[in-house]
């Protein structure tokens, strides 16, 4: 890489350790009982709080979007985390998580380094969705305040799930680094902050059980591999000779068995996210390579740390009105960045407050339930308190965004509907539209996620026959994981949620929703894999998951070198230096705008 890619990598690299710095002694707050005390998490946690703090002076017109807004957010945090230091004993959670804190530092790093190397090889903001992406940048940059203005229908606002574009804008204005290259920068920092933070949660669901260090890096390891740069099992076509991507994909085994032409017969990685007719099956690491900075990429580091605050709830098993108003104000970043995930991880929450409210209740069987409900009613009351504060935190903290948007989703729609629903059109919220019945082939599903539940077979074999394994928390967290996960996996079977798409009508319900899913079940495969395979620690298992996992761990091979063309043109991290030699006379009269004409303007 060039001296000035590294010098840009190096002061970007430098402004997420500061932040993280600032508040590190909440995240020690937080996540106490975390081997790593959460360490990689303060950034996450850091940009998430000081965007949404500059973002609600600048929506009420109280403070413009500014550098020095965000440098006041920053200095107010920073007195914040000094009162807690002095006041909360984070020192010793420190030392201990000390080892990891290096660890996860270097890696992050490392990773910011590697993800912006393969990004110098096709910079380009351009292609798909990246333009708009770009543009809901640059309008928010120039934005005195909020909301900022739609760059096709000025002077209106912005009607989007912006705020991740937004929080864009906020590291490019401290950075001070132009967004043609903080758009690099920002998709490697996120892929940075997924791969760590993924390690964090395998490392911790590993050692919430047993403190062996050696395999919980293991495990970390292996989640963090799966999250961020695992496909699905739809490599194993790159082992036969290739099928038209136009045509009804056909089972693989009917194709001729060509090995030996592995890294050469033409496999083409996006058919991985397109498999079932009509739909869209992503997963993060196609995400990363396509460099879409969309809704759902900005809030990967944003679902990693609501997984990891619910993990902390459940192994404390401690419940405070403080946390839970974290956690509110956390889905409604979610929701403000992508809408799917704010619905998503309030049942996940839903779910883990559940867990915890009624753990200490022992009931074995309906009748025990009865004849024990009156000693049920103080954790009842407890749940709906909690609750409400969660639905009211919720709509209280993304009101300021709510303001000035207007959903584009007209209905949920009811797959196959019977034809007296259809004539009868719609009920309160529920559509039954002709002509739209669809279902995903079974086995289509399995080569989608056939690698994820050979592990969750497993894992429920194993706790049926190890009633002690039932009880412990890393278990039952795990299992809170799997069951929203395969819930996700199931929804798009049979409803859909109206929107843009007339033809495609499930393909963006089953986009948002399995995406999640594939975290969610990578997280757990790690944990599985390293934790309840070595367990049983039998060689017939061992084989047969070092097989499942190569075969997903293989598509970075075809996605990565596919899309950045083996690596043999290096152009650096400007993302609009492509327009110097394709649209030479645009390329200069951009550049004379952005120096000379200050403020939103209209052409």
């Amino acid at each position: 890489m060039t001296p000035q890619d590294l010098t840009y990598i190096f002061t970007w690299w430098s402004m997420f350790f500061l932040v993280g710095i600032v508040f590190l002694p909440l995240t020690l707050t937080l996540f106490k009982t975390f081997r790593d005390g959460g360490y990689i998490f303060s950034k996450i946690l850091g940009i998430g709080l000081t965007a949404y703090i500059v973002f609600l002076l600048a929506i009420l017109k109280i403070f413009p979007f500014s550098i020095t807004s965000i440098i006041i957010a920053l200095t107010l945090f920073s007195l914040f985390n000094v009162y807690i230091f002095k006041t909360k004993n984070v020192i010793s959670v420190l030392r201990k998580a000390a080892p990891f804190v290096i660890l996860e530092e270097m890696l992050f790093l490392a990773c910011i380094v590697f993800w912006a190397y393969v990004r110098s090889h096709e910079p380009s903001i351009n292609g798909l969705e990246k333009f708009m992406d770009y543009g809901f940048i640059n309008s928010i940059l120039k934005s005195t305040y909020l909301p900022p203005t739609d760059i096709w229908f000025p002077p209106n606002p912005i009607n989007y799930y912006y705020f991740g574009h937004f929080i864009a804008a906020c590291l490019t204005k401290l950075s001070q680094i132009s967004s043609n290259i903080s758009y690099n920068l920002i998709l490697s920092t996120i892929f940075a902050l997924t791969f760590v933070a993924s390690f964090s949660l395998g490392l911790n669901l590993f050692t919430a059980r047993i403190n062996k260090l050696r395999s919980g890096v293991v495990a970390g390891t292996l989640s963090a591999l799966l999250v961020t740069l695992a496909g699905n099992l739809h490599t194993l076509y790159a082992f036969f000779e290739p099928y038209i991507p136009a045509e009804k994909p056909v089972l693989f085994w009917e194709l001729r068995f060509l090995p030996l032409t592995l890294f050469s017969n033409g496999y083409w990685y996006p058919n991985a996210t397109r498999f079932i007719s009509n739909t869209i099956h992503e997963f993060p690491l196609y995400s990363f390579v396509v460099a879409d900075l969309h809704g759902h990429v900005f809030d990967i580091p944003f679902v990693l740390l609501s997984i990891a605050l619910l993990m902390s709830f459940s192994f404390q098993k401690v419940i405070n009105i403080t946390r839970v108003l974290l956690l509110c104000l956390l889905l409604a970043i979610m929701y403000m960045t992508n809408a799917w995930d704010g619905a998503i991880y309030m049942l996940l929450s839903f779910g883990t407050l559940s867990y915890i409210t009624f753990s200490s209740q022992k009931i074995t069987n309906i009748k025990h339930l009865f004849s024990n409900f009156s000693k049920l009613k103080t954790p009842l009351v407890n749940l709906l308190q909690y609750t409400t504060i969660l639905i009211l935190g919720f709509v209280v903290f993304s009101l300021p965004f709510n303001l000035n948007f207007k959903p584009f989703v007209s209905g949920i729609g009811v797959l196959c509907a019977p034809q007296f629903l259809i004539k009868l059109k719609s009920f309160g919220p529920f559509l039954f539209e002709a002509d739209h019945c669809a279902r995903s082939p079974f086995w289509m599903l399995l080569v989608l996620y056939g690698f994820f539940y050979v592990f969750v077979f497993i894992f429920l074999i194993f706790l049926y026959k190890n009633k002690a394994e039932r009880k412990q928390k890393s278990s039952l967290f795990t299992i809170l994981l799997i069951s929203l996960s395969s819930l996700l996996i199931i929804i798009p079977e049979f409803i859909y949620v109206k929107d843009i798409y007339p033809q495609h009508y499930r393909a963006n319900t089953m986009f948002k929703l399995v995406y999640q899913s594939f975290i969610m079940l990578s997280i757990c495969s790690g944990f599985i894999i390293t934790y309840v395979i070595k367990k049983i620690n039998n060689i017939a298992l061992y084989i047969p998951t070092a097989i499942l996992l190569t075969i997903v761990l293989i598509y970075p091979w075809f996605a990565i070198f596919s899309y950045y063309g083996n690596f043999k043109n290096y152009s650096g991290l400007d993302g609009t230096f492509y327009l110097k030699d394709k649209l030479p006379q645009d390329y200069q009269t951009i550049n004379f705008i952005n120096k000379n004409i200050k403020g939103q303007i209209v052409i």
